[in-house]
């Protein structure tokens, strides 16, 4: 059934995009409401309105936080037209149709952003707006709502093609539409408050599939505000997941405290390649060289600038992604010739950890703190100390097995990951896949340090490793048995370290 648009509420923060809709409903002889700035910027288009205060009587008051909360304003828009008695009294009370509401909210979020002063914060929680969108939703069959400035242009449209009248259907998808932009400004709020725990769903995404073809997949969020886009296809579902991954890893090496030049390789979400080196044409190099055969088709990440000598290496492979804070123009040049790679600059903001982690599972959600910090302890607990380099070489390990699918080993020679085993259901089958990896690219394992990102439950996974040359070892240790492997390292000279901090990935 259609309904006619005869009287509008007009109330917005935003008012571009907004004088082609206030004309139209001039032309269509609708009655328009407003308050404060709205009402200069339609009188000053030569449009005449009917203040709000006209109809409650109240000017706006406490500095504007009360204007528009009254039972004149929200008895016209809740007023159920084939209601008798609703009729009766609205006439009764001298309370005004509403046939339309078009209310904006207050840039919560965007004050957030420019600002940690929480005066000027609390004052954009917005408090009237909301009431008057889910007001308005609520009572959809016989009004329609307006909740953000990207719907004038569409609303424009069906107002000249339906000679001002909506269908129940059209005001059912715009009621629908206000409750979303409604959640997700409560879902700002809410995050400010009590911690980012909740994921807003107003920006989406459409990708080309999900993990398969056959998957439907959209994304949730704003990816301008991670990174800038300079080259290649759209970003499917599979390459967010490893673009996520690998910023994550990275960040590990974009603090004052890990500011060494680093370049990594990611595959399916695990580190296949990974070394910090004086220069990131070195780097890149001594990365690749870890397990060259796993990184083609993968996602590449480093913390420095990429410059030519890089770029000409790094484009005789093929890769899917690279991020890196900034590109020389003469490194994008060349990097370019291919127009499906992915290029993306990673910004600066960007370059810390998440607070908190999620995953979908049975008909609920999870939400953990993400797994920040490396170590809880550094405790020597084998048969003498580490060395500065191995030291050095065990924080590296570290880091990388915490970013590896469980159970995960890591072995590192000299700050290059040079054999990992991951995603296996037993600790010794991951070690026996770090140690072939390690053999398949002809790596002298002597020197090499082992870390792991659970405790060693048995002595055997530190024999197997030392019969390679194996002498370091890293590992959160709680296992029962952890004598075992302490009195084993003691009898042969090795080094163990326990951090007393798991890093179980699933």
């Amino acid at each position: 059934m259609q309904k006619k648009i005869k009287s509008a509420l007009i109330s917005v923060f935003y008012k571009d995009g907004l004088e082609p809709l206030v004309k139209e409903l001039q032309n269509l002889g609708v009655t328009i409401y407003s308050t404060g700035g709205t009402q200069k910027f339609i009188e000053d288009l030569g449009i005449s309105c009917v203040p709000v205060e006209s109809l409650t009587t109240y000017p706006s008051i406490l500095g504007g936080r009360v204007k528009t909360l009254h039972p004149s304003v929200f008895g016209g828009i809740l007023g159920r037209r084939d209601n008798p008695q609703d009729i009766q009294e609205m006439k009764e009370y001298n309370i005004p149709e509403i046939d339309l509401v078009i209310v904006d909210l207050y840039p919560f979020e965007e004050t957030l952003k420019s600002t940690d002063e929480e005066k000027l914060i609390i004052e954009k929680i917005d408090i009237g707006g909301p009431s008057m969108i889910r007001a308005a939703a609520k009572n959809f069959k016989d009004l329609v709502v307006i909740a953000a400035k990207h719907s004038y242009a569409g609303l424009v449209e069906l107002l000249q093609t339906q000679n001002g009248a909506t269908t129940l259907e059209q005001r059912r998808e715009y009621a629908a539409k206000a409750f979303e932009v409604v959640m997700n400004y409560d879902i700002a709020i809410n995050n400010y408050f009590n911690g980012d725990i909740i994921r807003p769903l107003n920006a989406q995404q459409p990708l080309r599939y999900g993990e398969n073809p056959h998957q439907h997949a959209v994304f949730f969020g704003d990816l301008e505000e991670v990174f800038t886009q300079l080259n290649g296809k759209e970003l499917s579902y599979n390459n967010l997941v490893d673009v996520d991954a690998a910023i994550q890893l990275i960040n590990e090496f974009s603090g004052e405290e890990q500011s060494e030049t680093t370049f990594a390789v990611i595959k399916h979400t695990n580190v296949c390649g990974i070394a910090s080196r004086p220069t990131v044409r070195e780097c890149w190099d001594a990365g690749l060289a870890g397990d060259p055969e796993s990184a083609f088709g993968g996602v590449l990440v480093c913390n420095a600038t990429i410059d030519k000598l890089t770029a000409e290496a790094i484009n005789e492979i093929f890769f899917e992604v690279l991020i890196a804070p900034a590109f020389n123009e003469d490194a994008l040049a060349v990097l370019k010739t291919k127009k499906n790679r992915i290029l993306l600059e990673l910004k600066p903001q960007h370059t810390k950890h998440k607070a908190k982690s999620f995953r979908s599972i049975l008909n609920g959600t999870l939400v953990q703190d993400a797994d920040e910090g490396n170590f809880k302890e550094w405790k020597e607990a084998g048969g003498r100390e580490t060395t500065a380099s191995e030291k050095e070489n065990l924080v590296f390990a570290n880091i990388i097995c915490k970013h590896l699918k469980s159970n995960a080993i890591a072995l590192v020679k000299n700050k290059q990951l040079v054999g990992k085993g991951c995603g296996q259901t037993s600790r010794v089958d991951s070690l026996r896949q770090s140690l072939d990896k390690a053999k398949q690219f002809n790596v002298d394992l002597k020197g090499a340090v082992l870390a792991s990102d659970a405790f060693f439950p048995f002595n055997d996974c530190v024999q197997m490793a030392h019969a390679e040359g194996i002498e370091a070892f890293i590992q959160p240790g709680g296992s029962i048995r952890d004598k075992d492997t302490i009195d084993y390292c003691v009898q042969n000279n090795l080094a163990l370290v326990i951090t007393g901090l798991r890093h179980f990935k699933h």
